[in-house]
């Protein structure tokens, strides 16, 4: 088993303690301390370009990585896609739907569409469950295959559905839900 260095709250405490606090420059030219949005941010920023036309299938460290700043911290749900070409290569990361803190309607019509205007050949379904917990429930399962059979009328295979909670993210494909 793989252990993630930032696998526990504890353990990343002690790394950010031990490295000090993080400082951004305001516009006066002062540093001040980062807050934890401007950290989140600089993280999604510098995770982006490395996702974008990264291979998925060499690279799940760095999916799941970027997945966990995109949605980890957020309280309310959020479904996403993520687009690959013909080469499991990343097209876009597209946030379809917001929700409330414990649900989001995800329209098949809407995803199906979306694909079809980026040409996608496979896609990566993505929500966050700001609960914590990422065991997927019966509706998870329900709407991964509801949008399995709406993609396979076009072609386009969906290959996993993560699912987000804190740090902590959980493929579907992995449990053999897909």
């Amino acid at each position: 088993m793989q252990h993630d260095l930032f696998s526990s709250l504890e353990s990343f405490q002690a790394s950010f303690a031990a490295a000090g606090p993080l400082l951004v420059r305001d516009t006066r030219g002062q540093y001040r301390r980062a807050a934890a949005d401007e950290v989140l941010l600089a993280a999604q920023q510098l995770l982006a370009p490395q996702v974008r036309g990264s291979d998925v299938m060499d690279s799940p460290p760095v999916v799941k990585d970027f997945l966990r700043t995109r949605l980890g911290h957020l309280p309310h749900e959020v479904f996403a896609v993520v687009h690959l070409d013909s080469q499991h290569r990343v097209i876009d990361y597209v946030e379809m739907f917001r929700g409330t803190v414990s649900q989001t309607s995800v329209y098949p019509r809407e995803v199906v569409r979306d694909a079809l205007v980026r040409n996608s050949s496979a896609l990566l379904l993505v929500h966050n469950h700001p609960s914590g917990v990422a065991t997927p429930s019966r509706a998870d399962e329900h709407l991964t295959q509801t949008l399995k059979q709406a993609a396979a009328l076009i072609d386009v295979r969906v290959l996993d559905h993560f699912i987000v909670a804190g740090s902590a993210v959980q493929s579907m494909a992995e449990q053999g839900l897909v």
